[in-house]
């Protein structure tokens, strides 16, 4: 299959992409895409939109999610967020806003597409980044965590004083691969319904990594 990367992770990453194992999971999703046809999430042109929107050297935040919505129409190939059309929000997604708005003043915004927080430096990264419609889950185990693994592993050797945002118990897995001495990490449950008030709401993570990268001198987020 053939990847569009943007440039400064297809360098940082190419040994990564030469891998069998890596090999073997674009072989496995290309089939996906042919066998099932539309049913398969997000679009093959978003596939790595999380990393094409945001380059390394502009990463100054990462929030982790789990796998893309299986709903048709909503995935694009950034974590928890949505198409434009999408109304009402995800409740996870419907969630965050209200944190964010608790948090900051900032009003829910008018569309649930996380672009804008993208191409501020937000790296919305999903763990694995493919999915079948209507099937949480159903592209797990396949090769995506190891790769995005991979990425995580980049960003902590090459970047320095990056915001983690770890929601819920399988992104805060990842953070034994951090540096947790020369970047923030802010943990706290998941914003799903189940769990948000159990410590997601109250949890200021937005303003919290805004003052982090004034403190170290760098543009904090328009959330």
């Amino acid at each position: 299959m053939e990847i569009e990367l943007e440039k400064s992770w297809k360098e940082a990453l190419k040994d990564e992409m030469s891998t069998s194992y890596f090999k073997d999971l674009m072989v496995y999703v290309e089939q996906q895409y042919v066998v099932t046809g539309d049913r398969i999430f997000p679009k093959k042109s978003e596939l790595f939109q999380a990393l094409n929107l945001c380059p390394l050297d502009n990463v100054k935040v990462v929030i982790l999610g789990q796998d893309p919505y299986p709903t048709k129409g909503f995935a694009h190939g950034l974590c928890f967020s949505v198409e434009e059309t999408v109304f009402p929000f995800p409740k996870s997604l419907n969630n965050i806003f209200k944190e964010l708005e608790s948090d900051t003043g900032k009003p829910i915004h008018a569309n649930g597409n996380l672009r804008r927080w993208a191409e501020q430096g937000v790296l919305l990264l999903n763990t694995v980044l493919t999915v079948e419609e209507g099937k949480p889950d159903s592209h797990a185990g396949k090769g995506w965590e190891r790769f995005t693994d991979a990425v995580l592993s980049v960003i902590n050797q090459e970047q320095t004083e990056i915001v983690y945002l770890l929601w819920g118990s399988k992104a805060q897995t990842k953070a034994e691969k951090l540096d947790a001495q020369r970047n923030l990490i802010l943990k706290t449950v998941h914003p799903s319904p189940l769990s948000a008030y159990r410590g997601f709401f109250g949890s200021k993570h937005f303003s919290q990594a805004n003052s982090y990268l004034l403190a170290h001198g760098k543009k904090p987020i328009i959330w």
